[in-house]
């Protein structure tokens, strides 16, 4: 059975950067969208970002669009997603979703589109 497996979370202090991963295992992330959302106590999934498996396409939500990037590398299994410029707004868990069809779409923002999902990597930013 297909695993989702982040890692790369940390404490950051404002204004800093970070990468977070997600690897695959048990099957692959091939040929699905992958996406991550973000999960806190105000707001159990907000979606941050989407990439197409068809064509690489990127999309990105409200909360983070301009700070962070996201990309994959298909022989690895592992989506990244680049953060820059974090304010201690964007603490909480991020979490890899993997997605029905191989395009984001205009509603990958809804967390019922996703099929599988990895346990979280703990994004703290704090001085």
């Amino acid at each position: 059975q297909l695993k989702l497996v982040e890692s790369g979370g940390g404490l950051v202090q404002p204004g800093g950067s970070l990468r977070i991963s997600c690897t695959a295992s048990g099957g692959t992330r091939e040929g699905r969208a992958m996406a991550w959302f973000r999960q806190t106590k105000e707001k159990a999934r907000d979606p941050i970002s989407c990439i197409s498996d068809s064509d690489g396409s990127q999309y990105y939500g409200d909360s983070m669009k301009g700070r962070v990037t996201i990309s994959r590398d298909n022989a690895e299994n592992t989506v990244y997603l680049q953060m820059t410029d974090l304010t201690p707004e964007d603490t909480g868990l991020y979490l890899c979703a993997r997605k029905w069809g191989a395009h984001c779409g205009d509603a990958w923002y809804h967390s019922s589109a996703y099929t599988n999902w990895g346990r979280g990597t703990q994004v703290t930013v704090s001085s």
